[in-house]
């Protein structure tokens, strides 16, 4: 039996930030995932600079063997229609590779890595979890992504809006690097008819990354090959480009049963349904509630019990809001969709100041936990404490 003091299931960039948060605190931390790493993760993938700042990763450095495309700019608009261009004169985000950034931050997190490794069982012995007979602590923390099977475990799964998404990610040739042209600083957001999801197009380096998602996946199938074509007719992604979209899925923050805490257990990222309601985004969500996830552990000095872990939900409920469970992914409120239909969508102002600034870099929210301070807090203190949340989106 290997014994450890808290073990994670999952991998993902909630997963890694955890354990490395862990490991800084002195604790001992393993790492199960079903997948070995490098592995290929479907996600359109931007971050934010305070992402990149929380995690202590220089984008230049990182970039130098990796994929770290500065984002300045987008263009919005909605499908079959005209798109709004938007400079910020300056990196506002950054695109990642998924299949770069998970390994580079689960190889430099420190803790044990068990990958290959599906969990098949999860058993309580007195206080201990246990997983599959080999693995035994008395923390386990669910952050093994939306059909986590340690987060099922936490509160019975109820029938509530999915957000359903496919997208292709694939190396551009140099005939197809030619005729694409969606700019690499400037990635492209077309919503649907309806607000009720939206496409994207993204080139980041020598790679495009092209998808569509919508709560609950309506015609998904049918409106991302739909979707692509007209991108294909308007000349802004080679005729030429795969036609295969695989698929995934997520909760919303304010859709999700999800219960996030127990005796010995906590949810993370999207094992804990905290993808942003406007955006869908959720590796902010993942990589915040990861360090906020390994401070409380590393405050509750080895008593695990819900009332040591609540300080966990309290600090996340602080940030994001209540639950609620809202009509599902909107880009405005139905009575404004009805009335205005995609007006809003052809105003300069109303694209930068709301969609972008506040919806998709997240100038709008507090993060989770405040940026002051790295170590965990002393025993017993509330890992917020120390001063107000920091904004996320762009500076100025």
């Amino acid at each position: 039996m290997d014994h450890c003091d808290v073990l994670i299931v999952g991998g993902g960039p909630a997963g890694s930030t955890c354990a490395w948060t862990l490991r800084r605190a002195g604790l001992d931390a393993v790492v199960l995932d079903k997948a070995a790493f490098p592995r290929d993760k479907l996600c359109a993938g931007w971050i934010t600079p305070a992402v990149l700042a929380l995690l202590e990763i220089d984008p230049g450095k990182y970039g130098r063997d990796r994929v770290c495309q500065p984002i300045t700019g987008f263009r919005v608009g909605k499908i079959g229609g005209r798109a709004v261009a938007v400079d910020y004169g300056r990196p506002v985000s950054y695109g990642i590779r998924r299949f770069e950034f998970d390994h580079y931050l689960l190889e430099r997190c420190g803790a044990r890595l068990r990958l290959g490794e599906a969990v098949r069982g999860v058993e309580q012995a007195g206080r201990r979890w246990v997983i599959d007979g080999r693995f035994s602590a008395p923390m386990l923390v669910a952050a093994g992504g939306h059909f986590c099977p340690v987060a099922r475990r936490l509160g019975g799964e109820v029938r509530a809006p999915v957000v359903a998404a496919q997208e292709v990610e694939f190396p551009l040739d140099v005939r197809q690097t030619s005729a694409c042209r969606v700019e690499p600083e400037i990635p492209e957001l077309y919503f649907c008819a309806d607000l009720a999801g939206y496409g994207w197009c993204f080139r980041k380096g020598g790679f495009l990354n092209v998808g569509l998602g919508r709560v609950d996946g309506d015609g998904l199938r049918g409106q991302t090959a739909a979707f692509c074509d007209w991108l294909k007719r308007e000349g802004r992604i080679p005729r030429d480009a795969p036609a295969r979209f695989p698929g995934h899925a997520y909760y919303l923050y304010g859709d999700s049963p999800r219960t996030l805490l127990d005796d010995g257990l906590l949810a993370i990222g999207d094992a804990a349904g905290l993808a942003s309601e406007r955006s869908g985004e959720g590796i902010r969500a993942a990589v915040e509630s990861g360090e906020l996830a390994a401070r409380v552990i590393a405050a509750a000095g080895g008593d695990y019990r819900r009332s040591r872990l609540a300080p966990y939900a309290e600090a996340i409920t602080a940030a994001l809001g209540p639950r609620q469970r809202s009509a599902g992914f909107h880009l405005v409120p139905g009575a404004i969709c009805r009335l205005l239909g995609g007006k809003l969508l052809e105003s300069r102002w109303f694209v930068r100041r709301v969609v972008l600034d506040r919806w998709f870099l997240h100038g709008d929210l507090d993060r989770i936990i405040p940026a002051n301070g790295r170590e965990p807090p002393a025993r017993g203190c509330y890992p917020t404490d120390g001063g107000p949340g920091t904004r996320s989106g762009p500076p100025g």
